[in-house]
């Protein structure tokens, strides 16, 4: 049941978000992927057969429209365990219109209504926004650290650099994905004797001691841009936080948050 200031379904703060089933339809989105990650024409994240394949499967590919412009698209597919999860293998959107939010707000009603209890994805965990829209506005939670997942990647994004990605799970019904929002934030608790395992020093990561029982793990504040100026601190980071965030994960602790659009907060088990 919607709320009365709720936007009609498929329609998201001025946004229309449906389905894209045409070959028109999924060429513009393959369009709006090589404009978005900045790609050579037919090197798109997500090509015009692999989403005709998968809508006329029965996945999901949506986009997301401004004024009938195209300004976001989604494309996710059935993952295990069977009948309970989705995988969005990409999303992206023009910035400054919240259509990225528009998308998973839809992916989920769309999920929810096909019996779906998870929705997850990969993400940069370099890259301070995402993690941020990823675990304080949608309330995701990282679960696995995974080392060049895609391999280099010569796009303006990724730079050339080391593809690792951290395995986002979103359950669908909880309630931050139920509250999710532009105005709403996932709170997250810092307790006073937290410690930063790794901090940003003179735009180069500093690692610190693993010991405490919450920890804080820093993002720098621009992976892109010094992919582009300085490639070799760009590549320090990676090390680092695949030392750091990624040894954590494998350790058995968990992500809770994301604090002051900087760091992740990590929590260890007394055993961990």
């Amino acid at each position: 049941m919607s709320a009365p200031d709720d936007p009609a379904p498929g329609t998201r703060h001025g946004l229309v978000v449906q389905e894209l089933h045409a070959l028109h339809e999924l060429e513009g989105a393959n369009a709006l992927f090589e404009e978005i990650w900045g790609s050579s024409p037919g090197s798109s994240p997500m090509g015009v057969e692999q989403m005709r394949a998968l809508s006329h499967a029965g996945n999901y590919v949506a986009g997301a429209f401004e004024d009938g412009r195209l300004v976001g698209a989604s494309v996710a597919f059935f993952a295990a365990p069977a009948g309970e999860a989705l995988h969005s293998h990409v999303t992206g959107a023009l910035p400054g219109r919240r259509a990225g939010l528009a998308l998973k707000l839809h992916q989920r009603q769309w999920a929810l209504e096909r019996g779906l209890r998870r929705i997850t994805w990969t993400y940069d965990p370099l890259v301070r926004r995402n993690a941020h829209f990823n675990l304080t506005k949608l309330g995701g939670r990282p679960v696995e650290y995974l080392p060049s997942f895609y391999g280099a990647m010569d796009d303006v994004i990724n730079g050339g650099d080391d593809t690792d990605r951290a395995l986002i799970a979103w359950d669908l019904n909880n309630e931050p994905a139920a509250a999710a929002s532009p105005a709403r934030s996932v709170p997250v608790v810092v307790p006073d004797d937290a410690v930063t395992a790794l901090s940003v020093r003179e735009g180069l990561p500093v690692a610190g001691p693993r010991d405490a029982a919450t920890l804080l793990v820093e993002v720098p504040p621009d992976i892109e841009g010094l992919r582009r100026t300085d490639p070799g601190a760009a590549k320090a980071w990676r090390l680092a936080m695949r030392d750091v965030l990624g040894g954590l994960l494998a350790e058995g602790a968990h992500v809770t948050g994301f604090h002051d659009r900087r760091a992740y907060v990590v929590t260890r088990d007394a055993t961990a």
